[in-house]
């Protein structure tokens, strides 16, 4: 296999390890205001995802790291026309990590009302205009000779890439949902589940529409199978929910998104960007790559490097494993004694 091809591949699994891990915790922080009925609701949901959510992030880092070392023209063409939504994606996530910190600094109604909101749109913002952006890198965006993109904010904003961002932030919401429902005892569980089979319907029709709609434009017979496969891990996962198996049901919205993401690099390779300008101008795997010398250094250091990564991650999920209810929330009279 040549370096370049096994690079694509190693940035399409970071990413893949990015929206099914961060997924859930955007999914989270989205059904706040739906989910949770008062403010000890709210700190179970917060604290279901928060000894892992700074863990989840650092694979968008490196999914970054990776694309630029391996990369580089790739990533210029990336960032530079795609600038204001990762800006704003940007943003959203230094204010939502922030409201995590912070929002159990003061007893304070007011104080933790305006965290919950940063959390809430700080994790709606980034779910969809992710979504935007990789059904725009997919579909192809106004790329001349030079590389540089010709565009504007406004021709991202297509009926594909919208279309791109609700499934995005509907598949994250229904992964949300069946991980509070996997993580908490009590009503909240209850009506987690409730709503992870509501939303997964919603999002499966929408995920439908855009597999198909890919497929169409871009895809070929391996695309096909991870979008096929998509679908029907969904499925299962919606009938786990409904048989009250969490576990199951989070695993299979976990593969939904592991598989749906598969589809889009299959669809995508061995185009990297592709152009709508001229098909001549597009990026590919081997014209964006960086010299054969970088990609043999940055190999032996991902061999090295990534299963000490991934050890300390699922160490910490099986740490922090178990659930969580209402009961678990000491009370203020209880923190100010401490």
């Amino acid at each position: 296999m040549e370096l370049t091809t096994l690079w694509f591949i190693v940035v399409a699994f970071l990413w893949i390890g990015y929206f099914t891990l961060e997924g859930f915790d955007f999914g989270v922080g989205m059904l706040m205001p739906v989910l949770a009925k008062d403010n000890t609701e709210r700190r179970v949901m917060i604290n279901t995802i928060g000894p892992v959510w700074d863990g989840n992030e650092v694979w968008v880092l490196v999914a970054g790291g990776a694309t630029f070392a391996a990369f580089p023209e790739w990533y210029a063409t990336l960032f530079s026309g795609f600038y204001l939504p990762l800006l704003l994606i940007l943003v959203a996530l230094i204010v939502r990590n922030l409201a995590f910190e912070y929002r159990h600094k003061r007893d304070d109604a007011r104080w933790q009302a305006n965290w919950d909101r940063a959390i809430i749109f700080g994790s709606l913002i980034p779910a969809f205009l992710w979504g935007v952006a990789f059904a725009n890198i997919v579909g192809g965006v106004p790329i001349d000779a030079d590389s540089e993109f010709t565009g504007t904010v406004f021709t991202l904003l297509n009926p594909f890439g919208l279309l791109g961002g609700v499934v995005t932030t509907l598949l994250f919401a229904t992964h949300g949902a069946m991980f509070v429902a996997l993580k908490t005892v009590g009503d909240i569980r209850h009506r987690a589940r409730a709503l992870a089979i509501r939303l997964g319907l919603a999002a499966a029709v929408a995920a439908v529409v855009f597999m198909v709609w890919t497929q169409v434009d871009t895809g070929d017979l391996s695309s096909a199978i991870a979008f096929t496969a998509a679908a029907l891990a969904l499925v299962a996962a919606l009938l786990a929910a409904v048989k009250g198996r969490e576990g199951w049901a989070f695993t299979g919205t976990f593969a939904t998104i592991a598989l749906a993401v598969t589809g889009l690099f299959l669809a995508l390779f061995p185009d990297v960007m592709p152009s709508s300008t001229d098909p001549a101008y597009s990026l590919t795997a081997t014209s964006a790559a960086a010299t054969a010398y970088t990609l043999k250094v940055m190999t032996w250091v991902a061999v090295f490097f990534t299963p000490i990564v991934l050890g300390y991650q699922a160490w910490s999920y099986w740490v922090f494993r178990k659930r969580i209810g209402t009961h678990h929330i000491p009370t203020a009279e209880l923190e100010h004694a401490r």
